[in-house]
């Protein structure tokens, strides 16, 4: 990974920043969580240092990126 580049977590995949080793690996890296995804998991006081968008926010987001990785 470059430092212009980001990781958005989704779904299941922010319960990941509940471990430790996976917070410490993305310390570096720009890391945006969906916020409809950290809400509905009852985790946004645990998240407050992380960058939480709207689907509004990561549309433009991806706008911005040369490539979009998704699966």
């Amino acid at each position: 990974m470059d430092k212009q580049d980001s990781i958005l977590l989704s779904g299941n995949g922010v319960n990941s920043l509940l471990l430790s080793q996976w917070r410490e690996r993305l310390a570096n890296i720009r890391v945006m969580l969906l916020i409809d995804d950290v809400e509905a998991r009852g985790l946004s006081q645990r998240f407050e240092d992380y960058t939480l968008i709207d689907y509004d926010t990561f549309v433009k987001e991806s706008l911005t990126h040369d490539k979009v990785i998704t699966w």
